[in-house]
C-alpha cells in the first residue's frame, strides 16, 4: 500500500479542500484497475454499462464524482469499443462536474500510426489524442508509447511511464552469463541502448525489411551472438513474428539462451504458438492488456504498483521522474 493514500491521508485531503479520488475502470483494464486501487488502499468506484441489441452501450458511473479527481483505467487496444468506452467514461465525469478527469491508458492504442508512412493514410495516433481532448480529458497516464513523440500530439499533460524498471530488475536477477541485449529492429535500438548501459551488457541490433504489415521478409543481425545469453526487448508483441524469426536466427548464429521482453503483449493470431515453437525459454510481459491465452514459457509482471505511484505523486502534487530506472 502506499502510505499517502491510506484513509487517514485521505481525509486529511478532504479536510484541506483537496478533491477526493475516485478510480473508475473500462470493462477490458478491470482487473488491472483493481490492482491498482488495492496499492492505494481505496476501492475501485462503481461503474456499469448498458448495452443495447443494435451494440451501442452507455457507460455510467453508480456514485457521485461531484468534485472528484477521477482516474479511468482504460486500454485502448482495438476493436474501437475500448477507446470510444473510455471517450463516454471521460464524457460522463466531465458531464457530473468532475474536478478532474485523468486517462490512465496501460496500452495507448493505435500508436503505430504516429506519421504518414505511405500517401492518402491517418495519423491514428494523433485523432486518438485529439478524441480524448474533445470528450474533456485534463491529463493522461500511459505507459512505454509505440514512439515517444506521441506526446507531443497531446494538448494536456502527459506522463509516460516506462516498464524499464520492472524488466531490468527481473534480469539483473536471472544473473545471465554473457548478457547480451538486443531490439528486434532499429527501431527499439535506443530503448536497449540504454538497457545495455544499465545493465552492462554488450549490445546486438537487428534490422529488418518488411513488404507488408506483420510480414518480415528480410532480417540481419549487427553484432555477435556466439555462447550469448540474449534479452530480446520491445515495445510490444503482436503476431509475434519479428520476436520469433530474430529468435531463430540468432540461435542459428550461436546463441545459447534467449528470451525476449514485451511491455505489451497483443498477441494476436496464433503468436502464442509461434513463441511455443520458437527457441525463446520465456517471453515476460506486464498486464498492460489481459492475457488471453495461457502458456508455460509467459511470465506476466504487474505494473500496478507503477501506475498506483504515478497516480500518488498526480494527486498530491509530487515529480513522477524519480520512478525511473533509466
Amino acid at each position: 500500500m502506499h502510505d499517502n493514500l491510506t484513509l487517514e491521508s485521505y481525509n486529511h485531503f478532504r479536510m484541506y479542500g483537496k478533491a477526493p479520488i475516485k478510480i473508475f475502470a473500462g470493462r477490458f483494464s478491470k482487473g488491472l484497475a483493481e490492482k491498482i486501487a488495492s496499492e492505494l488502499g481505496l476501492e475501485l468506484g462503481k461503474s456499469s454499462v448498458v448495452e443495447f441489441h443494435d451494440g451501442e452501450f452507455q457507460p455510467s458511473y453508480d456514485e457521485s464524482v461531484r468534485g472528484c479527481m477521477v482516474f479511468i483505467v482504460q486500454s485502448t487496444l482495438p476493436p474501437a469499443d475500448n477507446l470510444l468506452e473510455l471517450l463516454l467514461m471521460i464524457d460522463a465525469a466531465k458531464r457530473a462536474s468532475a474536478y478532474k478527469v485523468i486517462a490512465v491508458i496501460p496500452y495507448y492504442g493505435f500508436a503505430r500510426q504516429d506519421r504518414k508512412d505511405r500517401p492518402r493514410v491517418s495519423i491514428g495516433a494523433k485523432l486518438t489524442a485529439d478524441l480524448l481532448s474533445a470528450a474533456g480529458v485534463d491529463r493522461v497516464i500511459t505507459m512505454d508509447l509505440h514512439a515517444d513523440q506521441i506526446q507531443g500530439f497531446f494538448d494536456v499533460p502527459v506522463d509516460h511511464l516506462f516498464c524499464s524498471s520492472l524488466f531490468a530488475n527481473y534480469i539483473s536477477g536471472l544473473n545471465l552469463p554473457n548478457l547480451t541485449v538486443s531490439a528486434p529492429d532499429m527501431g527499439g535500438s535506443k530503448r536497449v541502448n540504454a538497457y545495455a548501459r544499465h545493465l552492462q551488457a554488450e549490445l546486438v541490433l537487428c534490422y529488418k525489411l518488411r513488404k507488408k504489415p506483420n510480414v518480415v521478409e528480410e532480417m540481419s543481425i549487427i553484432g555477435d551472438v556466439v555462447g550469448k545469453s540474449v534479452v530480446i526487448i520491445d515495445d510490444m508483441v503482436d503476431t509475434a513474428g519479428t520476436m520469433t524469426f530474430a529468435a531463430h536466427m540468432m540461435k542459428e548464429r550461436g546463441a545459447e539462451r534467449i528470451r525476449a521482453f514485451a511491455t505489451h503483449a497483443v498477441l494476436s493470431g496464433n503468436a502464442v504458438e509461434r513463441i511455443n515453437n520458437s527457441p525463446i525459454e520465456e517471453l515476460v510481459i506486464s498486464d498492460s492488456i489481459p492475457l488471453t491465452k495461457e502458456s508455460p514459457k509467459i511470465k506476466v509482471l504487474s505494473v500496478a504498483g507503477l501506475f498506483a505511484s504515478t497516480i500518488q505523486a498526480v494527486y498530491t502534487n509530487q515529480s513522477i521522474s524519480d520512478s525511473f530506472v533509466f
